[in-house]
Protein backbone atom coordinates (compact mmCIF):
# COMPACT_ATOMS: atom_id res chain seq x y z
CA UNK A 1 0.00 0.00 0.00
CA UNK A 2 1.42 3.35 -1.01
CA UNK A 3 1.91 5.98 1.66
CA UNK A 4 3.44 9.43 1.98
CA UNK A 5 6.38 9.86 4.35
CA UNK A 6 7.13 13.33 5.72
CA UNK A 7 10.85 14.06 5.37
CA UNK A 8 10.93 17.59 6.78
CA UNK A 9 8.47 17.93 9.70
CA UNK A 10 9.55 21.53 10.31
CA UNK A 11 7.72 22.73 7.19
CA UNK A 12 4.48 24.53 8.11
CA UNK A 13 1.69 25.02 5.57
CA UNK A 14 -1.83 26.42 5.77
CA UNK A 15 -4.34 25.08 3.21
CA UNK A 16 -1.71 24.89 0.47
CA UNK A 17 -2.04 24.44 -3.28
CA UNK A 18 -0.35 21.44 -4.89
CA UNK A 19 0.90 21.31 -8.49
CA UNK A 20 1.08 17.78 -9.92
CA UNK A 21 3.90 16.88 -12.28
CA UNK A 22 3.56 13.25 -13.31
CA UNK A 23 5.12 12.37 -16.67
CA UNK A 24 2.65 12.36 -19.56
CA UNK A 25 2.18 13.54 -23.13
CA UNK A 26 4.71 16.25 -23.98
CA UNK A 27 5.97 15.92 -20.40
CA UNK A 28 4.11 19.19 -19.87
CA UNK A 29 3.25 18.60 -16.23
CA UNK A 30 6.73 17.38 -15.36
CA UNK A 31 8.48 20.26 -17.12
CA UNK A 32 6.20 22.79 -15.41
CA UNK A 33 6.62 21.25 -11.96
CA UNK A 34 10.39 20.78 -12.32
CA UNK A 35 10.60 24.46 -13.24
CA UNK A 36 8.73 25.46 -10.08
CA UNK A 37 10.88 23.26 -7.84
CA UNK A 38 14.13 24.58 -9.33
CA UNK A 39 13.19 28.25 -9.75
CA UNK A 40 11.60 28.61 -6.31
CA UNK A 41 14.28 26.44 -4.65
CA UNK A 42 11.56 24.39 -2.98
CA UNK A 43 12.25 22.17 0.04
CA UNK A 44 12.21 18.37 -0.16
CA UNK A 45 9.19 17.78 2.06
CA UNK A 46 7.86 14.22 1.58
CA UNK A 47 8.18 11.04 -0.46
CA UNK A 48 5.68 8.58 -1.93
CA UNK A 49 6.75 5.10 -0.79
CA UNK A 50 5.79 1.43 -1.07
CA UNK A 51 3.77 1.80 -4.25
CA UNK A 52 3.70 -1.28 -6.52
CA UNK A 53 3.45 0.89 -9.62
CA UNK A 54 6.76 2.61 -8.95
CA UNK A 55 10.15 1.03 -9.74
CA UNK A 56 12.53 0.37 -6.84
CA UNK A 57 15.21 2.81 -7.94
CA UNK A 58 17.35 5.41 -6.19
CA UNK A 59 17.62 8.93 -7.59
CA UNK A 60 20.55 11.28 -7.05
CA UNK A 61 21.04 14.84 -8.20
CA UNK A 62 23.91 16.80 -9.67
CA UNK A 63 26.32 17.91 -6.94
CA UNK A 64 24.31 16.19 -4.20
CA UNK A 65 25.25 13.17 -2.07
CA UNK A 66 21.70 12.40 -1.00
CA UNK A 67 19.77 9.52 -2.57
CA UNK A 68 16.03 10.09 -2.92
CA UNK A 69 12.99 8.09 -4.11
CA UNK A 70 11.62 8.74 -7.61
CA UNK A 71 8.33 10.39 -6.50
CA UNK A 72 8.65 13.30 -4.08
CA UNK A 73 6.72 16.25 -2.70
CA UNK A 74 8.41 19.65 -2.44
CA UNK A 75 7.20 22.60 -0.40
CA UNK A 76 7.47 26.39 -0.29
CA UNK A 77 6.29 27.72 3.06
CA UNK A 78 6.23 31.36 1.98
CA UNK A 79 3.95 30.68 -0.99
CA UNK A 80 1.94 27.93 0.75
CA UNK A 81 2.78 25.70 -2.21
CA UNK A 82 3.43 22.00 -2.78
CA UNK A 83 4.77 20.29 -5.90
CA UNK A 84 4.45 16.58 -6.71
CA UNK A 85 7.56 15.71 -8.69
CA UNK A 86 8.08 12.36 -10.40
CA UNK A 87 11.12 11.11 -12.28
CA UNK A 88 9.35 7.94 -13.47
CA UNK A 89 5.98 7.06 -15.01
CA UNK A 90 3.33 5.59 -12.70
CA UNK A 91 2.10 2.25 -14.03
CA UNK A 92 -1.55 2.28 -15.05
CA UNK A 93 -2.23 -0.91 -13.09
CA UNK A 94 -1.26 0.87 -9.87
CA UNK A 95 -2.85 4.22 -10.76
CA UNK A 96 -5.97 3.63 -8.64
CA UNK A 97 -4.00 2.78 -5.49
CA UNK A 98 -1.62 5.65 -6.14
CA UNK A 99 -4.50 8.10 -6.62
CA UNK A 100 -6.23 6.92 -3.43
CA UNK A 101 -3.04 7.35 -1.40
CA UNK A 102 -2.30 10.83 -2.74
CA UNK A 103 -5.92 12.01 -2.49
CA UNK A 104 -6.29 10.83 1.11
CA UNK A 105 -3.07 12.60 2.05
CA UNK A 106 -4.18 15.83 0.36
CA UNK A 107 -7.59 15.69 2.03
CA UNK A 108 -6.04 15.29 5.47
CA UNK A 109 -4.11 18.53 4.94
CA UNK A 110 -6.85 20.51 3.18
CA UNK A 111 -4.76 20.83 0.01
CA UNK A 112 -6.23 22.10 -3.27
CA UNK A 113 -4.57 20.14 -6.09
CA UNK A 114 -3.88 21.39 -9.61
CA UNK A 115 -3.60 18.53 -12.10
CA UNK A 116 -1.84 18.97 -15.45
CA UNK A 117 -2.29 17.12 -18.73
CA UNK A 118 -1.26 17.45 -22.35
CA UNK A 119 -3.71 17.14 -25.24
CA UNK A 120 -1.69 15.55 -28.08
CA UNK A 121 -2.11 17.40 -31.35
CA UNK A 122 -0.22 17.60 -34.61
CA UNK A 123 -1.18 21.23 -35.30
CA UNK A 124 -1.03 23.40 -32.21
CA UNK A 125 -2.34 26.92 -32.03
CA UNK A 126 0.16 29.70 -31.26
CA UNK A 127 0.25 29.93 -28.31
CA UNK A 128 -1.06 26.44 -27.46
CA UNK A 129 -4.71 26.43 -26.39
CA UNK A 130 -5.45 25.87 -22.70
CA UNK A 131 -8.70 24.91 -21.01
CA UNK A 132 -9.73 23.94 -17.51
CA UNK A 133 -11.77 21.21 -15.82
CA UNK A 134 -12.66 20.90 -12.16
CA UNK A 135 -14.12 18.94 -9.25
CA UNK A 136 -16.06 20.37 -6.31
CA UNK A 137 -15.67 24.13 -6.05
CA UNK A 138 -12.68 24.10 -8.41
CA UNK A 139 -14.89 25.48 -11.18
CA UNK A 140 -15.23 28.73 -9.22
CA UNK A 141 -11.45 29.14 -9.31
CA UNK A 142 -11.42 28.61 -13.07
CA UNK A 143 -14.14 31.20 -13.57
CA UNK A 144 -12.20 33.72 -11.48
CA UNK A 145 -9.17 33.50 -13.76
CA UNK A 146 -11.33 33.21 -16.90
CA UNK A 147 -9.86 30.00 -18.27
CA UNK A 148 -11.71 28.57 -21.27
CA UNK A 149 -14.07 25.63 -20.91
CA UNK A 150 -13.36 22.45 -22.93
CA UNK A 151 -14.28 22.97 -26.62
CA UNK A 152 -15.42 19.33 -26.88
CA UNK A 153 -16.05 16.31 -24.66
CA UNK A 154 -13.01 14.27 -23.69
CA UNK A 155 -11.24 12.16 -21.07
CA UNK A 156 -8.04 12.44 -19.06
CA UNK A 157 -6.32 9.06 -18.85
CA UNK A 158 -3.40 7.67 -16.89
CA UNK A 159 -2.49 8.47 -13.27
CA UNK A 160 -3.59 12.10 -13.59
CA UNK A 161 -6.98 10.90 -14.78
CA UNK A 162 -7.14 8.58 -11.76
CA UNK A 163 -6.36 11.49 -9.44
CA UNK A 164 -9.10 13.64 -10.98
CA UNK A 165 -11.52 10.72 -10.85
CA UNK A 166 -10.81 10.12 -7.16
CA UNK A 167 -11.29 13.81 -6.36
CA UNK A 168 -14.63 13.77 -8.20
CA UNK A 169 -15.78 10.61 -6.42
CA UNK A 170 -15.09 12.19 -3.04
CA UNK A 171 -16.44 15.59 -4.05
CA UNK A 172 -13.14 17.27 -3.23
CA UNK A 173 -12.03 20.59 -4.69
CA UNK A 174 -9.56 20.14 -7.54
CA UNK A 175 -8.55 21.94 -10.71
CA UNK A 176 -7.27 20.40 -13.91
CA UNK A 177 -5.56 22.14 -16.82
CA UNK A 178 -5.31 20.64 -20.30
CA UNK A 179 -2.99 22.20 -22.86
CA UNK A 180 -2.32 21.41 -26.51
CA UNK A 181 1.05 19.70 -26.68
CA UNK A 182 3.40 17.81 -28.94
CA UNK A 183 2.33 14.19 -29.16
CA UNK A 184 5.85 12.78 -29.39
CA UNK A 185 8.41 15.15 -27.86
CA UNK A 186 8.90 17.21 -24.70
CA UNK A 187 7.03 20.50 -25.07
CA UNK A 188 8.46 23.37 -22.96
CA UNK A 189 6.22 25.95 -24.67
CA UNK A 190 3.07 24.08 -23.62
CA UNK A 191 4.48 23.85 -20.08
CA UNK A 192 5.06 27.61 -20.12
CA UNK A 193 1.41 28.22 -21.01
CA UNK A 194 0.34 25.94 -18.15
CA UNK A 195 2.34 28.03 -15.69
CA UNK A 196 1.56 31.43 -17.18
CA UNK A 197 -2.19 31.14 -17.77
CA UNK A 198 -3.18 28.31 -15.42
CA UNK A 199 -1.02 27.49 -12.40
CA UNK A 200 0.29 31.03 -11.86
CA UNK A 201 -3.11 32.75 -11.56
CA UNK A 202 -4.66 29.96 -9.47
CA UNK A 203 -1.75 29.67 -7.02
CA UNK A 204 -0.92 33.41 -7.09
CA UNK A 205 2.58 32.75 -8.41
CA UNK A 206 4.84 35.06 -10.39
CA UNK A 207 7.60 32.80 -11.68
CA UNK A 208 10.14 33.72 -14.39
CA UNK A 209 9.28 31.74 -17.51
CA UNK A 210 11.70 33.02 -20.15
CA UNK A 211 14.05 30.08 -19.52
CA UNK A 212 11.40 27.62 -20.61
CA UNK A 213 11.52 29.14 -24.09
CA UNK A 214 15.12 30.32 -24.26
CA UNK A 215 16.41 26.92 -23.11
CA UNK A 216 13.81 24.83 -24.93
CA UNK A 217 16.42 22.76 -26.79
CA UNK A 218 18.32 21.94 -23.60
CA UNK A 219 15.11 21.01 -21.83
CA UNK A 220 14.05 18.73 -24.67
CA UNK A 221 17.44 17.00 -24.64
CA UNK A 222 17.32 16.54 -20.86
CA UNK A 223 13.83 15.03 -20.97
CA UNK A 224 14.31 12.99 -24.16
CA UNK A 225 15.07 9.67 -22.47
CA UNK A 226 11.99 9.87 -20.28
CA UNK A 227 9.92 10.90 -23.30
CA UNK A 228 11.12 7.80 -25.16
CA UNK A 229 10.08 5.62 -22.23
CA UNK A 230 6.64 7.20 -22.29
CA UNK A 231 6.41 6.69 -26.06
CA UNK A 232 7.18 3.00 -25.69
CA UNK A 233 4.42 2.53 -23.13
CA UNK A 234 0.95 1.61 -24.36
CA UNK A 235 -1.06 4.71 -25.22
CA UNK A 236 -3.62 4.14 -22.47
CA UNK A 237 -0.91 4.07 -19.79
CA UNK A 238 0.19 7.64 -20.36
CA UNK A 239 -1.35 10.64 -18.69
CA UNK A 240 -3.03 12.62 -21.45
CA UNK A 241 -6.30 14.17 -22.49
CA UNK A 242 -8.25 12.78 -25.43
CA UNK A 243 -11.37 13.91 -27.28
CA UNK A 244 -14.30 11.68 -26.40
CA UNK A 245 -14.96 11.06 -30.10
CA UNK A 246 -11.97 8.71 -30.07
CA UNK A 247 -14.12 6.28 -28.08
CA UNK A 248 -17.28 6.57 -30.15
Amino acid sequence: MAHVTIRDPDVELDEPTLVEGLPGVGLVGKIATDHLVDTLDMTYYASVDECEGLPRIAMYGEGDYEVRPPVRVYADEQRDLLALQSDVPVDQEAASEFATCITDWLNERDVTPIYLSGLPTEEKATPPELFGIACGDGADLLEEIEVDRPPEAGVVSGPTGALLSRAAQRNRNAVGFVVQSNARFPDPEAARILLKDGVGPIADLDVPLDDLVDQADQIRDAKEQLAEQMQQAAEEKSTQAKPLRMYQ
